[in-house]
């Protein structure tokens, strides 16, 4: 069978569901829920440390998927539309638990920054290393790095500046780049 064919089918099944969960077809919710959630719960996770309030704050985010479906307009990516909400509930969360804290100083940006560390660490190694960032580091450097958000967009989301956003990624890149060395000494040495 044709691979393209697979992906208009798949899209037509999804815009099906779409139109049966937003009459509140428990069985097409769930549908959709078991589609994406393992995705969502990695967006949570980038977020947010513990596995536990990570699962949390995703199925508030549903909750407010299937709250708002009928707001969703059929334009650009489904996937895209629930992992905006994912993302602002991982906020959400994060604020509501006073993680979240910047700091104001801003500072001036090498834009040709760049993190030339050779690493052959697992993911897992990653997002451990990612946790151990302050949050609001951790917030600014997932929101830009892993989720392409533009500072100006992060600014807006996370109430505030634009200079603060690009000070807490750079201070977010300098920590991760440390601890990337630390372990790659580590590694070398065989130790690990």
């Amino acid at each position: 069978m044709n691979p393209f064919l697979k992906v208009i089918q798949l899209h037509k099944n999804e815009s099906a569901l779409i139109k049966k969960a937003i009459k509140n077809n428990r069985e097409a919710q769930h549908v959709l829920f078991e589609m994406h959630a393992p995705k969502m719960l990695s967006v949570c996770r980038y977020y947010i440390k513990d596995l536990h309030h990570a699962e949390e704050a995703m199925l508030n985010g549903f909750f407010k998927v299937f709250l708002n479906l009928k707001h969703f307009k059929n334009e650009g990516c489904f996937e895209g539309w629930i992992r905006r909400i994912m993302v602002r509930e991982s906020i959400s969360f994060l604020r509501q638990q006073k993680y979240i804290e910047f700091s104001v100083e801003d500072i001036t940006i090498n834009q040709d920054y760049v993190n030339n560390i050779n690493t052959n660490i697992e993911v897992a190694e990653i997002q451990q290393l990612i946790d151990t960032l302050p949050e609001g580091y951790k917030m600014v450097f997932v929101m830009y790095a892993i989720e392409g958000y533009k500072h100006y967009e992060i600014a807006e989301i996370l109430n505030i500046n634009e200079g603060t956003s690009k000070s807490q990624l750079f201070k977010a890149r300098k920590m991760l780049q440390e601890k990337l060395k630390q372990l790659n000494k580590i590694t070398s040495n065989g130790t690990h």
